[in-house]
């Protein structure tokens, strides 16, 4: 099939172009190669050379309508990703993130065109904090924090009834979705945008919210990236990793790998159409841990710096509940969590590492977001 993947220069996308490009499909590749992720303009060493590569920005309807009119099958993953830079550029992300998905649902309903399936990559940074129980009131969920909380060094959840702290569980794709950031909103309102039109128009049509995603080639010089590649980036240069609060919020994890295995499920299940699914490891993971089974992997006798400082809209907690994607689409993780750290070590050896860290935290200052 001819398969467009839209941000397919980038970490997750490139990956998804390697396992199509594998499986015998016609790939063309539409990224802007965005100075953030990409700081040379080049595209990356790492991309396939039996996909075709047409650098052009989902913000250019025609640019955009020519890559659409050729595809048969659409991975749309384009997107700035940054959640505290998107309290500040607030235009950019808007304007490409659901700018770009409109551009792209514009294109499908009143253009000629093949498509028969669209995967829309979104986030489970869109719930917000996930789901808690407390022991006597079961299930529910806590709004943000506020900052006297969190200025008082509260950082756990209360149960919003008897106020005692509560654990978090496992978030299902049912859960509503308290969007705490403008990057999540945006994420959300790309899956809503593209249920809504897919539905109308009895076009296929699958949100897969990734949750933390980490692997290779995941940028080590872009200071809005994930926590892990931040860690990696401040280790190499022989600086301590910087955590906010105390340390042990949670994070879930999963392996770009599995997220390229939701994505090919997603694209050859009937069972897929017009669903959400959760795309997770299962696995949670406290940041201070990780650091520093990051610092041990690098060899590096450097313990994190933990600030005890907060962020404005950081969660406390956010757990994947997979049940559906394992059911409809028979979905398993298969990378363990420490195997993928070893894999994304290794892979750093050779990596550019520019850490950027202190200059991203200036702007969040400036801003009053820390």
């Amino acid at each position: 099939m001819n398969i467009l993947v839209t941000g397919g220069a980038g970490f997750i996308g490139s990956f998804i172009v390697d396992e199509l490009i594998h499986r015998g499909h016609d790939v063309t590749i539409f990224d802007n190669l965005d100075m953030q992720i990409h700081p040379d303009g080049h595209p990356p060493d790492y991309l396939n050379t039996h996909a075709r590569f047409v650098q052009g920005d989902v913000r250019d309807y025609d640019a955009f309508h020519q890559v659409v009119r050729e595809a048969e099958v659409i991975f749309h993953g384009a997107a700035t990703v940054g959640v505290g830079q998107s309290q500040y550029e607030i235009k950019k992300y808007v304007d490409v993130n659901v700018g770009g998905t409109a551009n792209l649902l514009d294109i499908l309903v009143n253009h000629t065109h093949q498509v028969r399936k669209v995967m829309v990559a979104a986030s489970m940074s869109s719930y917000g904090e996930g789901l808690y129980a407390c022991d006597e009131h079961g299930p529910v969920r806590p709004g943000l924090r506020t900052e006297e909380q969190m200025a008082a060094r509260d950082w756990e959840q209360h149960c919003p009834v008897c106020q005692v702290e509560i654990k978090p569980v496992p978030t299902p794709e049912t859960a509503y979705q308290y969007t705490s950031s403008i990057y999540a909103q945006t994420k959300k309102d790309q899956e809503d945008m593209v249920l809504n039109i897919g539905r109308t128009y009895n076009l296929p049509v699958v949100a897969l919210r990734y949750f933390n995603a980490y692997g290779p080639r995941q940028s080590l010089s872009n200071p809005y990236t994930g926590v892990m590649a931040i860690f990696i980036s401040r280790l190499k240069n022989d600086q301590p990793p910087v955590i906010y609060e105390d340390g042990f919020q949670t994070r879930d994890f999963v392996s770009v790998h599995d997220i390229v295995q939701a994505n090919m499920l997603a694209m050859e299940r009937d069972e897929a159409n017009y669903e959400v699914f959760n795309v997770g490891g299962g696995n949670p993971m406290t940041i201070r841990d990780i650091s520093l089974r990051t610092a041990r992997l690098l060899r590096k006798h450097i313990e994190p710096q933990i600030t005890m400082k907060f962020r404005k809209g950081d969660i406390r907690h956010c757990i994947s509940d997979i049940s559906r994607i394992q059911q409809k689409l028979d979905y398993e993780p298969q990378i363990a969590f420490d195997d993928g750290l070893k894999e994304v070590i290794e892979w750093s050896d050779g990596a550019h590492a520019k850490d950027l860290f202190e200059d991203a935290t200036r702007e969040l200052r400036d801003k009053g977001l820390v």
